[in-house]
């Protein structure tokens, strides 16, 4: 890892009307646009679900550094998130972000010491922990 603190930045370009063009150093370009629930198409990705899908893909991504680091062998690990959008306090905001985690493993595999590990990078994703919305986690070890 390089030392801290990293920075990250992208653009985000629109006319009055359409998609918006999110752009980042060396990466290509993401056409986005409001979700249905606020009168966009509903076909293309929004804010709101790229916030969620960066909370499964830490989790994802913290889950193998850690195993890496734990020397876990494990083969599959799907992680479906959801991300409940409400309004508190006068403010819309994410109140929960619930994450469905499906480890495979192997059959020798100490299911515990799996759950641990899960439980861990759950802790460790530092997109969740930059959120206020309070995060609950439900996993799933499976052999095979």
């Amino acid at each position: 890892m390089q030392d801290l603190p990293h920075r990250y930045a992208v653009t985000a370009r629109a006319a009055a009307e359409g998609e918006v063009v999110v752009s980042g150093r060396a990466l290509g370009e993401l056409r986005t646009a409001a979700p249905a629930e606020f009168g966009g198409p509903g076909d293309r990705w929004s804010p709101e679900t790229l916030l969620v899908a960066a909370v499964a893909d830490c989790f994802v991504l913290s889950f193998r550094a850690i195993a890496r680091a734990s020397g876990f062998a494990w083969r599959e690990l799907d992680c479906n998130a959801e991300g409940v959008l409400d309004r508190i306090e006068g403010t819309l905001r994410f109140s929960d972000l619930n994450i469905r985690a499906r480890l495979v493993v192997d059959e020798a595999a100490d299911e515990g010491r799996a759950r641990r590990l899960l439980e861990k990078a759950e802790k460790s994703c530092l997109v969740s922990n930059s959120l206020l919305a309070n995060k609950h986690l439900e996993a799933e070890v499976v052999r095979g």
